[in-house]
């Protein structure tokens, strides 16, 4: 009986020097709780408004150079804004911001008045003419006339952006150039923001030739920004193009859309593409940012000379 003892305790000792017996595995949660959904990301609106059909493929093919869903990004753009476009010409940027703007913000065109010219009548009534014809899309759009000389945009204080693209030069050329700058500032909102488009000279380029050229230096439009009291926050390369070597004889026109030269070097015309741009993002300084950046001298006459 001794001998069976021993050999079952030396068994039972071997048992449980081996090795583990495998554990059932463990029962899944039973929790009823339900799973939580994780979102899709918001799709951005100018994604959808970008392929939309009532833009012609024609413009869509100026998305290649003009860049808008980063130019507008750049700028601060948002669907809920008051929108003032100055000068929109043929709509391109019409088709993007009007329906962009059309449930929660305002889109307005300002456009100079039938009376300064035959070109801006003519460019007016085909103007007025896209908007009707697409109540859908540009069933919100206002337009505002302005008297080129004596620019005025709307209300004071009442946008919070003002946009122009590619206009500067015209206005340099037509010698209005400071009111139309001051007309910017007048219609913006304390904190608002001028988003600047253009056509770039060469550094240093000496303004008398590229006078007809339409380019412009960016030192001279920040300029005209900054005398008509805007105080520049950021430029971008979002528009910028190596390629362009900005030396042609009929200037800026000569590369696409406007293809000046016809079919002369069309081929390498085409090749550059659009314009070397600059962008620029301005802000109208609030009453406390003016005060900021005034002299604290104490003189009340300092900075007046």
């Amino acid at each position: 009986m001794k001998k069976l003892s021993l050999a079952v305790a030396l068994a039972l000792a071997l048992t449980a020097c081996g090795p583990a017996a495998e554990q059932p595995a463990a029962p899944e949660s039973t929790s009823d709780q339900p799973a939580v959904a994780v979102p899709p990301a918001a799709a951005n609106p100018i994604d959808s408004i970008l392929a939309g059909a009532w833009r012609s493929d024609a413009n869509k093919a100026r998305d290649t150079y003009r860049h808008p869903a980063a130019t507008l990004a750049f700028f601060g753009v948002k669907p809920d804004q008051t929108i003032v476009e100055i000068a929109p010409g043929g709509g391109w940027y019409t088709e993007i911001l009007a329906p962009l703007l059309m449930k929660d913000g305002h889109y307005i065109a300002a456009i100079a008045t039938d009376a300064s010219s035959e070109y801006n009548a003519r460019n007016n009534a085909k103007f007025r003419e896209k908007l009707a014809g697409d109540a859908a899309q540009y069933g919100a759009a206002k337009t505002v006339e302005f008297d080129p000389e004596a620019p005025n945009f709307g209300p004071d204080g009442s946008a919070d952006v003002v946009l122009t693209f590619r206009n500067v030069h015209n206005w340099v050329g037509g010698g209005n150039a400071e009111a139309m700058f001051k007309g910017f500032n007048a219609v913006l909102k304390p904190g608002g923001t001028l988003g600047v488009v253009e056509h770039r000279a060469a550094d240093g380029a000496d303004p008398a030739s590229i006078e007809k050229s339409g380019y412009l230096t960016t030192d001279s439009v920040i300029k005209l920004a900054t005398d008509a009291g805007f105080t520049l926050v950021e430029q971008s390369e979002i528009n910028a193009n190596p390629n362009d070597t900005k030396d042609y004889e009929k200037g800026v026109w000569t590369l696409p859309p406007g293809l000046a030269l016809g079919e002369t070097d069309r081929d390498k015309y085409l090749a550059i593409g659009e314009s070397d741009r600059m962008t620029l993002k301005f802000v109208k300084p609030k009453a406390d940012q003016i005060f900021e950046q005034g002299t604290d001298s104490g003189d009340p006459d300092a900075g007046n000379e």
